[in-house]
């Protein structure tokens, strides 16, 4: 019955975790990344545009749209998860997101992993909201809370397979180097952040990884997503590559609309194409010398 019958299993993350042990099921299923609300699935509806070969590594296609920023400052402020999207009760948020943290931690985690501090694992991440957007130091959760590196470390990646939080890590030419830096960790529901440029910042990167999530799992493409940072501190917020090979790079400022210095470094040093600088406030799209900045509403628009 396999021509006639087609089969869509939802869940938690056990599916991803056990999918590592026993039959790999090569050939006998695709596994794809579910993902908050975006700002184009909410303005459009029916099936995903085609991309096609030639499209990838040439200029993104915006659909601006005026019901655009009504939908985006719901995201920003309720996120994407469903429940608390169409609610659109600040009351049900607040509630929402302690049911959610205590159900991830004494519910899933408990039942995948045998954590034995689950009340030290409770505060790893009430602590990781504040670490949003900057590279993270196991060393420094390690020193917080006085548990091992190790148990520091498994529980970042505990909470990354119940879909909680996700590592971005710098680029490099190497990808063996780039995996030895520090990575940037960001929450999948933004919601939880109280500063609005690292709210902000967190909302983009959602989007970027739910597109490159679709690029690969959808189309099959080596996309990735990345940050860029140097010794000297010069860094850029994010950076989506195709075959390890720079493609857009954006950075995210909620209010200032002044280009960054450091996107035009890393055009220079890498040879990036294309360069973003996303803004909240609408109405805003205009050139600076070869830096966009364009408007949040505008900008997601060309994504999924």
């Amino acid at each position: 019955y396999g021509q006639i019958h087609r089969f869509i299993v939802t869940g938690s993350a056990k599916l991803n975790i056990y999918r590592r042990e026993g039959d790999s099921l090569l050939g006998r299923y695709h596994y794809y990344s579910l993902h908050p609300f975006s700002l184009a699935e909410c303005l459009k509806e029916g099936n995903p545009t085609p991309i096609s070969e030639s499209d990838i590594l040439k200029p993104l296609s915006f659909s601006p749209s005026d019901t655009a920023k009504p939908i985006l400052d719901r995201l920003f402020e309720f996120g994407g998860f469903p429940e608390p999207f169409i609610k659109k009760s600040p009351r049900f948020l607040r509630r929402w997101n302690q049911d959610r943290i205590d159900l991830l931690v004494k519910d899933d985690i408990r039942s995948l992993e045998d954590v034995r501090d689950i009340s030290l694992l409770m505060l790893l991440a009430q602590m990781l909201p504040t670490r949003v957007g900057s590279p993270l130091s196991i060393n420094g959760l390690r020193e917080d809370l006085e548990i091992s590196h190790k148990s520091a470390s498994r529980w970042i990646t505990i909470l990354e397979w119940v879909y909680y939080c996700y590592r971005i890590y710098p680029y490099q030419r190497s990808l063996v180097r780039s995996l030895k830096k520090e990575p940037k960790l960001y929450l999948w529901d933004w919601s939880e952040l109280e500063d609005p440029g690292a709210k902000f910042e967190n909302m983009i990167a959602g989007h970027l990884q739910k597109y490159v999530s679709y690029l690969k799992e959808y189309f099959g493409f080596n996309a990735e997503l990345w940050y860029l940072r140097t010794v000297e501190k010069k860094e850029v917020d994010f950076l989506v590559t195709i075959k390890h090979e720079p493609w857009f790079a954006v950075e995210a400022k909620y209010g200032d609309q002044s280009p960054a210095k450091s996107l035009l470094y890393f055009k220079d040093k890498i040879n990036i194409p294309f360069l973003f600088q996303v803004v909240y406030p609408t109405g805003i799209d205009v050139m600076k010398g070869d830096i966009r900045v364009i408007s949040a509403d505008k900008f997601l628009t060309a994504f999924i």
